[in-house]
């Protein structure tokens, strides 16, 4: 089968098509013809080996899949690699049904980028109704989620940070109450502008840096940030615990891998109501890019770039 594979770690360029064997799924696996491979800023990581977990040479990356299985399902599903790929093995207790009226690519942005923003908001944040949230990356895979669902659980002000006017101009489109440069040159006071003068009551960070670091100076006291990612590529500074007591903060993080380990289905909850909710027409993914599975590098040129909006996919089916 045609699939994107690496022998060798480092940006972009490290992406070949090439043939590889079909995958051998186990006695319980799936085998998913893939319709649709989601791209991550997770995958770049991977690429370059600076993920939170390393992985052997040589790799076929990509970790969400939407397609088919033998017996006719149509699932999106979580796989530990193996996704830029024409075929895919999947686990079942990480693969969901995808509602007749769901488009692969919203399925796609659901299962990470969506299950993403809806743990970071009910498990870190713990959003209580009326709150404010900052939305780093309103314009986002994850952020572009995030804005909406944080308005469909009772937020009282969303303030989403973006670098490009148009991009601003979505997260308001989405629900956003306000947005602030994410390029402004003190965050911490813009975040204060914007949320009317008050200090903010929870920010969902995946930036790095200095954003980072002025976000959690801009929090009210009991303020929450969740960190889920560095896109600048960027350490903040380290957190100081007698700060968080002083100032009455916390600050927490997540990687989506650990929220499948948790009892009761967390993921499995978080898609059944995402999925409701768009088919009640109350959330959208924005879908910012299907390349052919051949153009993998420039999909990851475009990510890396910041330039993009929205979800990006793969397609394998030409």
């Amino acid at each position: 089968m045609r699939a994107i594979q690496i022998t060798e770690f480092g940006g972009p360029e490290v992406l070949n098509l090439t043939e590889v064997p079909d995958p051998v799924p186990g006695p319980e696996d799936l085998l998913v013809e893939v319709e649709r491979a989601g791209v991550n800023y997770a995958d770049t990581h991977r690429v370059e080996d600076t993920y939170l977990s390393s992985t052997g040479l040589p790799l076929v990356p990509g970790s969400e899949v939407a397609g088919r299985t033998r017996d006719g399902r149509r699932v999106v599903a979580m796989v530990d690699s193996g996704g830029y790929a024409e075929r895919a093995a999947a686990s079942p207790h990480t693969a969901y049904d995808i509602p007749e009226g769901v488009d692969a690519g919203t399925a796609l942005a659901l299962l990470v980028q969506g299950s993403t923003a809806w743990v970071l908001l009910r498990r870190n944040v713990h959003l209580a109704e009326g709150e404010s949230v900052v939305v780093h990356a309103g314009a986002g895979g994850v952020g572009s989620l995030a804005v909406q669902l944080a308005k469909a659980f009772g937020a009282g002000r969303v303030i989403a940070t973006a670098g490009s006017p148009d991009k601003r101009e979505l997260a308001l489109e989405l629900g956003a109450d306000a947005t602030v440069d994410s390029r402004a040159e003190d965050m911490t006071a813009a975040l204060v502008e914007a949320n009317e003068g008050r200090r903010v009551d929870t920010v969902l960070d995946m930036t790095g840096g200095r954003v980072t670091d002025e976000s959690l100076h801009a929090l009210a006291p009991f303020g929450r940030l969740a960190f889920y990612g560095m896109a600048s590529r960027e350490a903040p500074k380290p957190v100081q615990l007698p700060n968080l007591m002083r100032h009455s903060t916390t600050v927490s993080g997540m990687w989506l891998p650990h929220a499948f380990q948790l009892p009761g289905d967390v993921v499995g909850r978080a898609m059944a109501e995402m999925f409701d909710l768009v088919l009640a027409g109350r959330l959208r993914a924005v879908l910012g890019g299907d390349y052919p599975l051949e153009q993998a590098r420039r999909a990851h040129e475009d990510l890396r770039s910041r330039a993009t909006q929205g979800k990006l996919t793969l397609d394998p089916t030409g």
